[in-house]
């Protein structure tokens, strides 16, 4: 009776489900069909540049599983996705087109290529960040796709090809017309084997056992090691997959479409298989596909109607933002707030022990390191020419962007890949004012400012639902959108054009700024303001409620404190910060950019500020510092030394600092400084818990022992900055 009930039970548990199936595959197929018509009559675009537009979609699919996938195993955002598919794939299209190799044998080289390549990244990179944070794993592979970006752009040599081929003829010849769009024997093969990639990677996931142990891993890598799950063979698995699924489509879009080499899976593409993961909640895959499917139909019936595919970069900001919306319930689980933390190694770093802050040593050497970073601002225009003086005064715009990302994703822990945005912003508003006011510099920075924060305030307001990475996406969205249609002269006719000369206006109409060094001293003077502000708000409670959020955001929550309200104040700092760097590299270049909102910029100043270390003011800086001194002074030194700039300025160096300094250049900095430290406490014979919790030291019995964990109870000092004390810090 029991074993028929139950058999029973399971047979009607099977039944709802497949009956809930049944219900969203006719939700589903009912609202793509409203979807196409809305489409058709919205653009009036004939039904063949639908089916081409599902066509492309169907091919950003590939690439969107494939970061989705990833994602599940790793939790991070594989930024290298397209280029893993990329340099198998112009190896094969080399392959047919120079070398003369038939198709099937060259598509096979391509396809086993993508499927090393993929295991080779996982095994000598990936696997060396298993215990990194998952921000440090994420910027990781911005380094692999800078790497592999590199690759592609020397490929071509290797086969002597001065013209690189950019598509190859079709395995058979066959070809239609329908709906007043040429359909060639590529777009058949793509139509064809994109289903079939599609309903194998079904069976993969849900019929076979690796398939089961990837969803197993996805929700706990640690839990599915404890059951047996070879958790490191998964990964591996994972990343071949991914690969393959990228060679696929970067191989049947170069077919279709053409393949641009150095950068198969450019920011505007990556943007779009991006925003069908995001839909998709790098979760659900038939909704990932449906959604790229949608957004090429988007694109193609954009470039019928307007010849360009402005409007789609703001389509896709709204769909990123809709869809984050409309699924913030499900991020807020605990499981996703523990698998997506990534801030882990950003504790803030420990200022000098109270019980050394006031020797005379460490008094004279703070003097003397002030002294001389003072020194070398105010003699360096004498020092360099004024080429490389509009390129400090460029670093000091630079460097208030850092102090932006600080209070942004450093202490209020939102990952913001859309900074520049923020500048543009400033920078636009800036030349307008300029231009048509006459306004005072200072007043068109606090004007400019405003209005950057009130930008960043509203495209902030999902991050009060959305924390990490989900909210990346959503400022690199805003940033397509602001380089693209928002801030593009094309489409409003108020804003400047690249041409028009910006005029330098006096300070209180007094002090003149129309030389190199009175602007530079200027910009100095702004960074210098800049710094007491960011440290004014880190000593008020807002700062102390921004870092316990950080680390611990429902105990914040817990203690009554208004989160809403600090993050609020993190988006508007930030914005405002960023804004007036653009009106200073404004005024720098006297012309307003027109890739002033370049979404590749945005990223740079990401890595940047983790290449330094978000942990600390001194990080962000030295990262700052690091890649803009790559360029400052790579003419100057030996040819044999330029070569390693170049290395430890690509993203081989970017992997290797990251590999050996996890929490940044600025984190070498403080391992000096606390070395020094423990050298003046051992000659002067102070005890420094926090500074001896992992040596040796000799107690007053005069017998050696080691000061463990356990012992650190009797030295409460010791104890580095958590979440416990920064939350005790910033209740009431």
């Amino acid at each position: 009776m029991t074993t028929v009930a139950a058999g029973g039970g399971r047979n009607l548990m099977g039944k709802l489900a497949d009956d809930r199936r049944m219900r969203r595959a006719l939700y589903g197929f009912t609202a793509t069909l409203i979807f196409l018509w809305i489409v058709e009559r919205s653009w009036a675009v004939p039904y063949g540049v639908l089916v081409k537009g599902a066509v492309i979609g169907g091919l950003y699919s590939m690439i969107a599983v494939g970061i989705a996938l990833v994602y599940r195993a790793n939790r991070i955002i594989n930024f290298a996705q397209g280029d893993l598919g990329g340099v198998p794939a112009i190896l094969a299209v080399l392959l047919i087109a120079v070398s003369g190799w038939p198709y099937l044998g060259a598509m096979a080289v391509g396809l086993i290529g993508g499927v090393l390549l993929g295991v080779i990244v996982e095994f000598v990179v990936i696997r060396r960040f298993a215990k990194a944070p998952r921000l440090v794993l994420t910027v990781a592979t911005i380094g692999i796709a800078q790497l592999l970006t590199f690759l592609e752009l020397i490929m071509p040599n290797w086969f002597h090809a001065t013209t690189p081929p950019r598509t190859f003829p079709a395995p058979f010849h066959l070809s239609f017309t329908f709906g007043h769009m040429s359909f060639s024997g590529n777009d058949v093969l793509a139509m064809i084997v994109v289903p079939l990639v599609l309903v194998a990677m079904a069976w993969f996931l849900n019929r076979t056992h690796i398939g089961v142990a990837v969803r197993a891993c996805s929700e706990s890598a640690d839990r599915a090691s404890l059951l047996g799950v070879p958790v490191k063979r998964v990964n591996l698995t994972v990343w071949a997959v991914a690969s393959l699924l990228a060679t696929v489509g970067i191989l049947l879009r170069a077919g279709v479409v053409g393949l641009p080499i150095g950068s198969p899976l450019g920011v505007s593409v990556l943007m779009r298989t991006l925003a069908a993961a995001v839909f998709g909640r790098m979760e659900k895959m038939p909704t990932i596909v449906v959604a790229s499917m949608m957004l090429g139909v988007i694109e193609q019936a954009s470039v019928w109607h307007t010849t360009n595919t402005d409007e789609v970069d703001l389509i896709i900001f709204f769909v990123v933002l809709a869809a984050l919306l409309l699924q913030r319930r499900e991020f807020a689980s605990r499981i996703q707030e523990a698998a997506t933390s990534t801030w882990t190694a950003l504790r803030e770093v420990r200022p000098v022990p109270p019980e050394l802050a006031k020797l005379r040593e460490v008094i004279w050497v703070r003097r003397a390191v002030i002294a001389a970073v003072v020194a070398l601002v105010l003699f360096l225009p004498a020092m360099v020419g004024e080429a490389k003086l509009d390129l400090a005064t460029f670093l000091a715009a630079y460097l208030i962007v850092a102090l932006s990302l600080l209070v942004l994703s450093g202490w209020a822990g939102q990952i913001s890949l859309g900074q520049f945005a923020f500048v543009a912003v400033g920078s636009t508003a800036g030349a307008w004012m300029t231009l048509h006011w006459h306004m005072d510099v200072l007043l068109v920075m606090l004007v400019s400012g405003l209005i950057g924060a009130v930008v960043a305030v509203a495209i902030g307001i999902p991050a009060l639902r959305i924390r990490g990475l989900f909210l990346a996406v959503a400022t690199l969205s805003f940033t397509f959108a602001c380089n693209s249609f928002l801030l593009s002269g094309t489409h409003f006719s108020w804003i400047p054009d690249q041409f028009t000369t910006i005029p330098r206006l006096p300070v209180f109409g007094r002090l003149s700024l129309d030389s190199a060094d009175r602007y530079y001293y200027f910009s100095y003077a702004i960074l210098l303001f800049a710094i007491f502000a960011v440290l004014g708000l880190r000593r008020s409670r807002v700062g102390r409620i921004l870092i316990a959020t950080r680390e611990n955001e429902r105990g914040v929550q817990a203690y009554g404190v208004n989160v809403t309200r600090a993050k609020l104040i993190a988006f508007a700092v930030s914005g405002f910060l960023a804004a007036v760097a653009g009106v200073l590299i404004l005024g720098g270049q006297q012309t307003l950019y027109a890739g002033g909102a370049d979404p590749e910029s945005s990223i740079d100043a990401f890595v940047m500020v983790v290449i330094g270390g978000l942990g600390s003011m001194t990080g962000v800086f030295a990262g700052a510092i690091y890649l803009e001194g790559l360029t400052w002074f790579k003419g100057d030194v030996p040819v044999a030394f330029q070569g390693v700039m170049n290395v430890m300025g690509s993203g081989i160096g970017l992997i290797l600092i990251l590999m050996f300094l996890p929490g940044g250049v600025g984190s070498l900095i403080y391992k000096v400084r606390d070395r020094l430290l423990r050298a003046l406490a051992d000659r002067r014979g102070i005890i420094v818990p926090s500074l001896i919790a992992d040596m040796a030291v000799r107690d007053d019995a005069s017998s050696d022992r080691v000061i463990e964990e356990a012992d650190l109870e009797a030295f409460p000092d010791a104890v580095d900055s958590t979440a416990t004390p920064a939350l005790a810090e910033a209740t009431p």
